[in-house]
């Protein structure tokens, strides 16, 4: 009888205990960052920009994201050469068009540990599909989201920059790394 009574007393705790709703998670903007690189016939370079703005809704009780969103303003990249970080700026109407963002509500595991990502992305005022492997990683009580992927300017009605009449390459790569509490 005293196992009966443990086991309802067990049961109805069970059946009324709270269920985990999805956390919103806040990116570390100390620890995040969103890299840009470009190839001109004569040089290669990169824009860091340290004021990332990413949130996700993270499932704890299955360890999923549930959706992402990612937000750079364009001239907060830094290529470590004021004079193209203007020209960049002019080049992709950052005055006009002053954000990049990412958008994702279709998060799914792998099963090499890799997450994929299909959202949209919004560059130039133009929203394309767009499909990103991340690596997921547990680093210092934070989980680190990585990853990269390759666009064209020209996807996105941009005209590529040039210097001294040589263009650069159409397509650029960008790389991610956000850090969650």
């Amino acid at each position: 009888m005293k196992n009966v009574s443990m086991f309802l007393l067990v049961s109805t705790l069970l059946a009324f205990r709270p269920t985990l709703a999805p956390r919103k998670l806040v990116a570390d903007k100390t620890k995040s960052t969103v890299t840009y690189s470009m190839v001109h016939p004569m040089h290669k370079w990169d824009g860091i920009s340290r004021d990332v703005n990413a949130a996700m809704l993270y499932d704890e009780a299955t360890k999923q994201i549930q959706n992402v969103a990612v937000a750079i303003r364009v001239a907060t990249f830094d290529s470590q050469n004021q004079n193209r970080d203007s020209h960049m700026i002019e080049v992709l109407d950052g005055l006009k068009y002053p954000n990049v963002t990412f958008s994702s509500q279709d998060v799914k595991s792998n099963p090499d540990g890799t997450l994929t990502a299909n959202g949209k992305l919004t560059f130039h005022n133009v929203t394309k599909p767009v499909t990103v492997t991340v690596t997921r990683r547990d680093v210092g009580g934070q989980m680190v989201m990585e990853g990269k992927f390759d666009l064209k300017m020209t996807d996105y009605g941009v005209e590529r920059p040039s210097l001294l009449g040589l263009a650069t390459e159409d397509q650029f790569r960008l790389a991610f790394s956000l850090a969650f509490k």
